[in-house]
């Protein structure tokens, strides 16, 4: 059975490592990061744009860090669902804050792990000297997303501009009429295999043996876990968004924390695999809206300028995998290739933040990697690799509490990260995290000790 694990674990109470990660190239660093409220899509956020989200995030991390506007190279966002008159993001929402225009800024996806690969890509401008400082975010907001005529429709009306007589124009003007009420959503299935990611979490559950109660007992930790830190001031990265209108007000904290009972989760019914299926609405990560922004540098340059790093950013790994039956699988793959890449194990690390897309999805990941069937079959490994322990996995709550913007959510990983190797006195986290595709990250941190 599970249980809600406390949070005064210390490192030292746990053995916080003393191991040394390899290391090459410049040290680069979390300077500071901010992000909106998460908050349930079609609430308090609704009316806005994503590109009014990212906006307030960066405007609110340059307040934060006093960052003056020469110092800064360039700006990385991500985001998945694209409104079409802001393609890229990245530079609409640099320019509303009120960056100058002479610094470059552009738009990256991956589904869940965007502002993950934003994070990557700014690493990467630094660890190559092309870059000092760099700003990376993303943004979701899923309270409005593009729905469009279908294709048929998108097809006539294209052709209208072509007809060059009244019966061709009354011809194609019948196939518009025809088509406006069958119109396209955005896709929430795999494109490769049409199955949706639900279906695929259940599936997989299935597959590692996690139960419906195991599901629902994760999902009232997350919550439980979530309401504690917030209660307690441990979401320092949130910053307040002003709304005006009618009735202005100011938005200052998450709003789909819900502490709820075994007893009220038991009588939800699945929300995919009908009849007899596990997952359902409470334990699974809601629709939310929400933006996140980081201050990322090299070492030397934040040294140099006056910064206090958080933490380092000593690593990261991108896998991927069958699509159709380890879609939520990465995890379980990129935790052990990443800590062997750092010469580090499982014991060497004291913070886990998994991204949690479904309760069953993270238990089944630990379960893979504590399996010698698994590891050896699938993984090449000479047996199980070992269980990631609960005492250090996402004691402030996740996905599934906090939420999930798509394109914000990597950011947070790395912030709650960087804040709990203090708070914990640990010295390496690990975020590990799946994406559609089949796709997974893995980022290393090491707590910033000068």
């Amino acid at each position: 059975m599970l249980r809600v694990a406390s949070t005064s674990l210390s490192g030292a109470a746990r053995g916080a490592s003393t191991a040394a990660a390899k290391r090459n190239g410049p040290n680069i660093v979390l300077v500071d990061a901010v992000r909106t409220p998460f908050v349930v899509s079609g609430t308090v956020f609704k009316d806005m744009m994503a590109v009014d989200l990212q906006k307030e995030a960066i405007k609110a991390l340059v307040e934060r860090t006093k960052l003056p506007y020469e110092q800064l190279d360039h700006i990385i966002c991500g985001t998945v669902i694209q409104e079409c008159k802001t393609s890229n993001i990245a530079r609409e929402a640099a320019l509303l804050a009120g960056v100058p225009d002479k610094i470059p800024a552009h738009t990256v996806t991956l589904a869940c792990i965007s502002s993950n690969v934003a994070i990557t890509t700014g690493m990467g401008m630094l660890a190559t000297g092309n870059a000092n400082a760099i700003i990376a975010g993303g943004v979701e907001l899923l309270s409005d997303v593009p729905i469009r005529y279908n294709r048929k429709a998108r097809k006539a009306m294209l052709g209208m501009n072509k007809a060059k007589d009244v019966p061709s124009k009354l011809k194609i003007g019948g196939e518009i009429v025809k088509n406006l009420l069958s119109p396209e959503l955005p896709a929430v299935a795999e494109f490769s295999t049409g199955e949706t990611m639900g279906h695929s979490g259940d599936r997989l559950a299935a597959a590692f043996n996690v139960s419906r109660r195991e599901q629902d007992e994760f999902a009232i930790r997350s919550h439980t876990l979530a309401s504690e830190a917030a209660k307690n001031g441990k979401f320092t990265d949130v910053v307040p968004v002003f709304l005006d209108g009618k009735k202005p007000k100011t938005i200052k904290e998450d709003n789909g924390i819900r502490v709820s009972t075994i007893e009220k989760l038991s009588t939800l019914k699945p929300a995919f695999v009908k009849p007899h299926g596990t997952v359902t609405a409470a334990n699974a990560s809601y629709l939310t809206d929400g933006a996140s922004a980081a201050l990322i540098m090299t070492e030397d340059y934040a040294l140099a300028n006056g910064y206090k790093p958080k933490a380092y950013l000593r690593d990261y790994l991108y896998v991927a995998q069958d699509p159709k039956d380890q879609l939520l699988l990465s995890p379980a793959y990129v935790i052990p290739k990443l800590l062997d890449k750092a010469g580090l194990g499982l014991k060497d690390v004291d913070v886990f933040e998994i991204h949690e897309a479904f309760a069953g999805q993270v238990l089944a990941n630990l379960n893979a990697m504590d399996s010698d069937y698994f590891c050896k079959e699938q993984m090449k490994r000479s047996g199980k690799y070992g269980r990631v322990p609960m005492d250090k996995l996402n004691l402030w709550g996740g996905s599934l509490s906090i939420g999930h913007p798509f394109g914000a959510t990597g950011v947070r990983l790395a912030t709650h990260s960087a804040h709990r190797l203090k708070e914990e006195k640990g010295q390496y986290a690990v975020i590990a995290a799946c994406a559609a595709g089949g796709h997974g990250v893995g980022m290393l941190i090491e707590a910033y000790g000068k």
